[in-house]
């Protein structure tokens, strides 16, 4: 997981280009306004709204587009209702991947998927051919900015989280599903800044890949991110220094 979360944060580091931004708040969009719907369209009793917010915001999305996305899912019209999917595959080397996506047309969007993967040498799999490689868990971000990562190790698991990980300059809290928005909490009211908070599914274990197919993978992950429908990609794949950092991305 380590490597993939590195990959995650140099993608954020470079920043991305008006077309792709663009394309970004599409997305946060489609999730806020489905997180609406389902759950409501007060935040403060929306645990998931709330989420979806944080990462609108989080990516410098206009407050007038947030409001305009709540305000679209009590407009009472059936033709934006979206299905939240789950698509499994294997990618270069073996990697496991799992792709995220919120679609109104599901052929679409799988066939969309299976080109990515036969491009890269990849092949889509069946329902829980890849799933059971992951573990739904709640993920917090915080750099460190001078603070002892031990005591924030030692506050976080004190607020209910299951394991703590230090990356560089961020570190990275696991916790239950059900105990992200608890731990969150209780780490903000102890003065800490969250840099992020979400929902993922975390490999059980992970695998090194040759610098060819860790490039290759690379590609894979960035190529099914760039997609409209999907949401988030997850691999078991670990990237090692070298490759995360000629990786052109």
């Amino acid at each position: 997981m380590a490597g993939h979360s590195k990959w995650a944060q140099i993608k954020r580091q470079k920043g991305v280009t008006d077309a792709k931004r663009g394309a970004l708040f599409t997305k946060l969009s489609r999730e806020i306004t489905n997180a609406a719907r389902n759950g409501g369209p007060d935040p403060a009793m929306n645990f998931r709204l709330r989420l979806a917010i944080q990462r609108a915001k989080a990516s410098n999305m206009p407050n007038d587009n947030i409001d305009r996305a709540i305000a679209k899912a009590s407009g009472g019209s059936g033709t934006d209702q979206v299905d939240e999917v789950m698509y499994e595959g294997y990618g270069p080397g073996g990697t496991a991947i799992l792709i995220s996506a919120m679609t109104d047309n599901r052929n679409r969007t799988v066939a969309d998927v299976r080109h990515q993967f036969n491009r890269a040498g990849g092949s889509m799999g069946e329902a829980g051919s890849v799933a059971w490689q992951f573990d739904p868990r709640g993920l917090i971000s915080i750099p460190v900015d001078g603070h002892d990562p031990d005591e924030i190790a030692l506050q976080a698991i004190d607020a209910g989280a299951d394991d703590v990980q230090v990356e560089d300059d961020t570190i990275e809290v696991k916790t239950e599903p059900a105990a992200l928005e608890g731990v969150r909490n209780a780490l903000e009211q102890q003065g800490l800044n969250v840099e992020n908070s979400d929902f993922a599914m975390v490999p059980k274990t992970t695998i090194s890949l040759e610098p060819k197919a860790a490039m290759q993978t690379l590609k894979l992950l960035d190529a099914l991110e760039d997609m409209e429908d999907v949401l988030r990609v997850y691999s078991n794949a670990e990237f090692s220094e070298e490759v995360l950092e000629s990786y052109p991305g």
